[in-house]
């Protein structure tokens, strides 16, 4: 299963104070922290999100899916929102949509 999970304005305004680097490990230590909660398995691949800034968005890919999809990125995108929101320094609402795409 693929997933895109696309940036919203706000979202945008908030990743462009970070690196690629810091994104993907965000990602990657939240994924792996909801993965515990949920039987569900998450990989970001370094080769389809190389500039999530430019492109406003990350991909995911997940398999072993025992869970409901949309709850899980629903808490993703709530605990992702925590230091994004730190860097900004502002308030943030949802940070990203997500479609599912295959």
């Amino acid at each position: 299963m693929k997933i895109n999970m696309k940036f919203t304005s706000k979202g945008k305004v908030a990743i462009e104070n970070f690196n690629n680097e810091e994104l993907l490990e965000i990602f990657a230590r939240y994924i792996k922290t909801l993965s515990k909660k949920y039987d569900i398995e998450v990989d970001v691949p370094l080769d389809e999100n190389q500039n999530i800034v430019g492109d406003g968005a990350v991909i995911a890919t997940a398999q072993n899916v025992k869970c409901d999809v949309e709850t899980f990125f629903k808490e993703l995108g709530r605990d992702i929102k925590v230091p994004l929101k730190k860097r900004l320094g502002g308030k943030l609402e949802n940070v990203f949509k997500t479609e599912i795409t295959e």
